[in-house]
């Protein structure tokens, strides 16, 4: 696996970006080659494979490294005509991308929790590398500083309960804990998710999210809500795992927050003017059910949450490279100037309609095992959080097929310029390459139940 890493990221920095065919090639064969590796990790009893004292690697963590190397790699192709020239630096683009590639990699891999910590917060620094070195507007920089201010203030107090757990336990391994002797006390449950929540980000922690999407060029978009949000869930999954929780008065607020604050922040989408902003915040509402699933603390909630971060990876990724390509065409992403996708783009249209369909759970999509599973659950945990699941299912409707319906439909402007042909074949197969596994990959992950 680090030796595919390592001959990619060779041959990335050395290769140039002169030839569009060779680096679409070049990483479909990287795809296909990393897929196949991490193929026999896959464990169908759903028991965790130990390939050393380091790694460790369950259907959890399979599925999410597949994930975040498929959305790595594809971030690279969307952005090969953006940053591919001298003057852009590509190659330190494509490093950076490797570079967190594998910091993901880790992180999604490791059995120690201070390893998990460090990896955690270091997947920050490339992430700032993309948003600052290759955002759109000055404004990038107000971004990268709001992004590191709640993220690195929010983990401090994990960073105190592992190494609290680490001089007291003498342990830092997930399997070796023994952390539930704490009873999931307020405290310590408070220390282990302020720091996850503020990733995922539940509202109310989320302000950072839509600054870093609007100001981050598409791979830095593509990345941060397809994997990095997942980071926050993964790290929530693992911690409540060693902490034994049952009920406790925080755990009740956190769901209460999840569910409230995901349904208002549903609410906030249909009054954004910039189509990024606008899937931003639909990702707190996603991540508000996903939170909801692993606070209901039973199987098909976790499984559940799984599948929606999935899901909510994939399609999110989708709509910002449409937004991007979007962007090329309007220059603008306002959804009071983008309009008429259908005579401009008749291509992508295509793809804006089974994006925001995916999004708003249509079948037979992953999203809608997703939301069933997560419904499920939490009706199980509280059935007056009815209401809430409820409202933000309709919501992710109404806003997704609205963003669809304003951005096709319409007069188009004048100013509007259609894509060039192979750049349009080139997005059809990228596009292709992202909604294949919403549309098919429940058909496996269902062994995972």
């Amino acid at each position: 696996m680090f030796s595919l890493l390592v001959m990619a990221g060779f041959m990335a920095v050395l290769g140039g970006f002169e030839l569009l065919v060779f680096w679409w090639v070049f990483t479909w064969g990287c795809v296909v080659m990393l897929l196949v590796s991490l193929f026999f990790w896959f464990s169908p009893s759903g028991l965790a494979n130990c390939y050393s004292s380091f790694f460790v690697m369950d259907n959890f963590s399979f599925s999410l490294v597949s994930m975040s190397i498929l959305v790595c790699c594809f971030s690279v192709l969307a952005s090969v005509r953006d940053v591919g020239k001298v003057k852009n630096k590509g190659k330190e683009f494509v490093l950076s991308v490797l570079v967190l590639t594998v910091v993901l990699f880790c992180c999604f891999s490791v059995s120690s929790l201070f390893s998990f910590y460090v990896l955690f917060e270091f997947s920050l620094i490339p992430t700032l590398f993309l948003i600052l070195g290759w955002g759109y507007q000055p404004e990038r920089l107000q971004a990268g500083k709001y992004m590191m201010l709640y993220t690195v203030g929010a983990s401090l107090p994990l960073l105190i309960l592992v190494v609290f757990v680490l001089v007291e336990l003498g342990s830092i391994f997930y399997g070796r804990v023994g952390m539930d002797r704490f009873g999931g006390g307020w405290l310590v449950v408070l220390c282990a998710s302020l720091a996850f929540l503020v990733k995922l980000p539940i509202y109310g922690f989320h302000l950072w999210l839509p600054k870093a999407h609007v100001e981050a060029p598409v791979a830095g978009s593509m990345i941060l809500a397809g994997v990095l949000l997942k980071l926050g869930g993964y790290g929530l999954i693992r911690f409540f795992g060693v902490l034994g929780l049952s009920s406790s008065l925080i755990v009740n607020v956190i769901f209460c927050l999840a569910l409230v604050g995901g349904t208002v922040a549903s609410m906030v989408c249909f009054a954004q003017v910039d189509v990024k902003a606008l899937v931003a915040y639909s990702s707190v509402g996603h991540m508000g059910l996903v939170l909801g699933g692993v606070c209901s603390n039973t199987e098909w909630g976790w499984v559940g949450a799984l599948f929606m971060m999935l899901a909510h990876g994939l399609c999110s990724s989708s709509l910002f490279f449409l937004a991007s390509e979007t962007y090329k065409c309007y220059h603008t992403r306002s959804l009071y100037l983008v309009k008429g996708g259908l005579a401009v783009i008749p291509g992508m249209s295509m793809w804006w309609f089974l994006m925001c369909a995916t999004n708003m759970a249509a079948p037979p999509s992953l999203n809608l095992w997703s939301e069933l599973m997560l419904g499920v659950s939490i009706l199980s945990y509280s059935v007056g959080f009815a209401v809430f699941t409820g409202f933000m299912t309709f919501l992710a409707a109404a806003y997704s097929w609205y963003v669809y319906a304003a951005t096709q439909h319409g007069q188009n402007p004048l100013w509007a310029r259609g894509s060039v042909l192979i750049e349009e074949y080139a997005n059809y197969v990228l596009c292709f390459s992202l909604f294949l596994p919403l549309s098919v990959a429940w058909v496996s992950l269902l062994s995972l139940s």
